[in-house]
């Protein structure tokens, strides 16, 4: 059935695609800081242990709003590690780093989303796209902020 909110197909398209960019970054995130939540070890272990399982709780959460973004836009979301590997800027974890390289790493990372959630936002500019301006936005606010958490360990 046709999508008529008020977007145009081809715009549509283009959030989409910086969506489901979003989305793939999102998820390599997600995965990678879970899988260090598991694996941190030495003296920072509890503190990192659990910042790590409060990031990857909530983007758990994030997922799911930015893939239900991309079907009320009339489109499936990307759903495999295959499609989130093509999309993601964001490169998985090669085996189990030391701490402070996890916490830079996971800094890159958020880093890394800010800069393709600004890239969305820049092809929002005059969409009249109020709903995932204000996802990018929340999204873009929240990385920032870990970004700096974690580059506050690093000093």
């Amino acid at each position: 059935m046709e999508v008529n909110i008020g977007i145009s197909e081809i715009k549509r398209k283009d959030i989409v695609d910086a969506l489901s960019r979003v989305l793939a970054d999102t998820y390599v995130l997600y995965l990678k800081t879970h899988g260090f939540h598991w694996n941190v070890t030495g003296p920072m272990f509890n503190t990192l242990h659990l910042m790590f399982e409060g990031q990857y709780t909530e983007m758990a959460l994030a997922v799911d709003l930015i893939a239900e973004r991309i079907r009320a836009l009339g489109a499936p979301a990307p759903g495999s590690y295959a499609a989130f590997l093509k999309l993601a800027s964001i490169k998985e974890a090669e085996g189990v780093p030391p701490a402070t390289e996890m916490i830079k790493e996971l800094l890159a990372a958020h880093e890394s989303l800010v800069r393709t959630l600004r890239v969305g936002l820049a092809k929002l500019d005059g969409v009249n796209d109020q709903a995932t301006e204000d996802l990018f936005t929340q999204r873009l606010q929240l990385h920032e902020k870990t970004a700096w958490m974690l580059r506050s360990l690093l000093e």
